[in-house]
């Protein structure tokens, strides 16, 4: 079977920042990222609509050559992962592979901790899917875990506000319901990947002790060490450090902001995603 580029996907430009971190991590490699645009955000959708939009991008990505897809967005992760693993791939093709971010989060959370209390920011759907909470009392059970949906902070990032004055006061006001649900709290997830944009104003708001995990480098570790593990699955994946982006929306809006999470100019192609019958 031929070999393929590794490929990522996120509702919109969030995923960047996870792409950020792998593409440090594993220059040589080939990466295609995709960023549903169009249809963003996710985090207020069903549990149904995430999977099958985020299942049409599986899709697409294995069209593109990818064997290997990760979900670079916490919703999907939370709503459509286990439902794609479990019932689509097998009959997608049960030699390709899908992973997420939640899981790399929750086991390197215990090296963060010292209470023993955790907290995490995310969107609606990924708090109300209770998804941190069930994969990190699997892991490390005597962890006590709190969530503070932060439906603002998404649109925040998305309208070039994030390092804006108007920031502060959303920013403010959730890290103060968290940590008033549970002051104990001395690590905090950024359950969502547009949140590193956010980091400099909610490391302001954080009292003193308390530290703000992005997610980018530990999906990026476990990556790695994912594809030692499985030489079968490295060996499908192509390295020439070519990086392709696609998406939904408009290409040129994609470009602007895909330089503020990268740091550097990059050329988009628009891409389709055919709705599941």
């Amino acid at each position: 079977m031929k070999a393929g580029a590794i490929g990522l996907f996120d509702s919109g430009y969030g995923g960047l920042t996870v792409l950020s971190e792998i593409k440090t991590l594993m220059p040589r490699y080939d990466f295609i990222y995709l960023g549903d645009n169009a249809r963003a955000p996710y985090g207020n959708r069903s549990f149904e609509r995430v999977h099958e939009f985020t299942l049409q991008a599986v899709e697409w990505l294995f069209s593109k050559g990818c064997h290997l897809v990760i979900l670079a967005c916490n919703t999907a992760s939370a709503k459509a992962l286990r439902s794609i693993q479990q019932i689509d791939l097998p009959k997608l093709d049960p030699e390709r592979r899908v992973l997420g971010v939640i899981r790399p989060t929750a086991e390197q959370i215990i090296h963060h901790t010292r209470s023993g209390h955790v907290g995490i920011l995310g969107t609606e759907g990924t708090i109300q899917s209770r998804s941190y909470e069930m994969e990190i009392g699997k892991l490390h059970p005597g962890l006590t875990v709190s969530g503070e949906a932060c439906p603002m902070w998404v649109p925040l990032v998305e309208n070039r506000e994030f390092d804006k004055a108007g920031a502060d006061y959303f920013v403010e006001q959730h890290i103060h319901r968290l940590l008033e649900r549970d002051p104990q709290i001395d690590a905090i997830i950024l359950g969502c990947t547009h949140y590193p944009l956010l980091l400099d104003k909610i490391r302001q708001h954080l009292p003193q002790g308390i530290h703000a995990i992005p997610q980018g480098r530990q999906v990026a570790e476990s990556l790695l060490d994912y594809l030692y593990r499985h030489p079968e699955m490295e060996s499908k994946c192509t390295k020439g450090g070519i990086v392709r982006y696609f998406t939904t929306d408009a290409p040129e809006k994609f470009n602007q902001m895909a330089s503020l999470f990268l740091n550097e100019p990059i050329t988009a192609q628009k891409a389709t995603l055919e709705r599941i019958k």
